[in-house]
């Protein structure tokens, strides 16, 4: 009996480890993340609506439309394409640079293969602009014309709270630099 005693004494200590090693092995796995959600949250971006896309709400129906006929009759004839983007928020990014060149590379502004594209990025709440240039776009438009036409045109419109005003002059400025290359 002592013998049945010892064997059924081992058979559940022996249960008992694997057990718990189990159970140790299971809390490991979980708490290890495999996969980093970092990279994802930055590619968490609003949805294009158009050639115009005004998620702070800043332009009139007829100025949007105003602005997307230009940028529309553009494309049509030069193939370059042509975002504005308002925000109300960057998060996760910590610049306004890389939130709008990782922007216009999720949507894809500009020909694949000539990247011809140019995205203007801009929030009145954060105070922030932003010109992102396609690599083919960036051999006319680099980034101190650029710089030029967000510091004398584009800006003093918006200390005036002009901001319609402020991209329209602005668009037709970077169209023109385009056009005379």
């Amino acid at each position: 009996m002592k013998t049945g005693k010892v064997i059924l004494t081992l058979i559940l200590a022996l249960s008992l480890v694997s057990y718990k090693g189990s159970a140790q092995k299971k809390e490991t796995k979980i708490s290890t993340p495999e996969f980093d959600f970092s990279e994802t949250e930055k590619n968490k971006f609003p949805e294009p609506v158009g050639y115009v896309n005004d998620f702070e709400e800043l332009f009139t129906a007829e100025q949007k439309n105003e602005l997307e006929k230009s940028i529309s009759d553009y494309e049509n004839e030069t193939t370059r394409e042509i975002a504005i983007v308002t925000v109300n928020s960057i998060a996760p990014y910590d610049n306004i640079a890389d939130f709008a060149t990782d922007l216009s590379n999720k949507w894809g502004v500009g020909k694949a293969m000539i990247d011809n594209g140019l995205v203007i990025v801009f929030s009145k709440s954060l105070r922030k602009i932003r010109i992102s240039t396609g690599n083919g776009t960036e051999k006319i438009l680099t980034d101190e014309i650029c710089k030029n036409i967000l510091d004398q045109t584009i800006i003093p419109e918006f200390k005036k709270g002009k901001y319609y005003s402020g991209i329209e002059k602005g668009l037709a400025e970077l169209i023109d630099k385009w056009d005379g290359y």
